[in-house]
């Protein structure tokens, strides 16, 4: 591995977190409904499922994901449809007798929602496969192809602690919990819209 070539996984790695999507949204909705546990909670399950899928590319098993139509569209399907049950009940968030919602998010909700948003989603495995594909050969060791995965899980779980770190921010947080409910229909209609185009994108390809 050259300094040079790690430092373009680096740089990609990191326009890839940073892209706005279905992961942005989650994060930023335990974060705010929940507090910073939860969101941080949230940003290193994300990070360890994306971990989870660099070692996937490397061992060559994400591969049978691309190339398994049947596959690919079951994690697809899935993961629309676990974006629409988040946006309902993020919909049909309710308020209690002060500005706190009558079922705030637990940290279980938050490691499961972190992790399944990038387990249920194939595009991260081709991600990964059109990135590894240029910087590893035959000639990588199986420990240089752990430390590029290594470096995908760190940058992205990275970016989004930082995410719930700034927005679960004392002064930030107070003012965003005084509009949970109203926070939480909105990310309802931003992770619905996300699972129709997920859906749309998945039936013109």
């Amino acid at each position: 591995m050259t300094l040079g070539l790690w430092l373009a996984v680096v740089s990609i790695c990191m326009l890839g977190a940073m892209s706005p999507g279905p992961s942005l949204a989650v994060v930023l909705k335990q974060t705010i409904s929940g507090g910073r546990a939860n969101g941080l909670i949230a940003a290193v399950t994300h990070g360890l499922g994306i971990g989870l899928y660099a070692l996937l590319c490397i061992s060559g098993i994400a591969v049978m994901i691309t190339t398994s139509a049947w596959l690919f569209k079951t994690l697809q399907w899935a993961g629309a449809a676990y974006l629409v049950w988040l946006g309902i009940k993020g919909l049909r968030a309710r308020a209690t007798t002060g500005a706190s919602l009558d079922a705030p998010p637990s940290t279980g909700s938050a490691a499961r929602d972190g992790f399944l948003i990038v387990f249920l989603n194939p595009k991260v495995a081709v991600f990964f496969i059109a990135l590894f594909s240029q910087v590893i050969g035959s000639g990588t060791s199986w420990l240089e192809k752990l430390a590029y995965a290594a470096t995908a899980m760190f940058i992205d779980m990275a970016w989004y602690v930082i995410v719930a770190w700034l927005f679960s921010n004392p002064h930030w947080l107070g003012r965003l919990q005084r509009n949970v409910v109203w926070l939480e229909r909105i990310f309802g209609v931003v992770l619905i819209a996300l699972a129709v185009r997920l859906v749309a994108g998945g039936l013109i390809n």
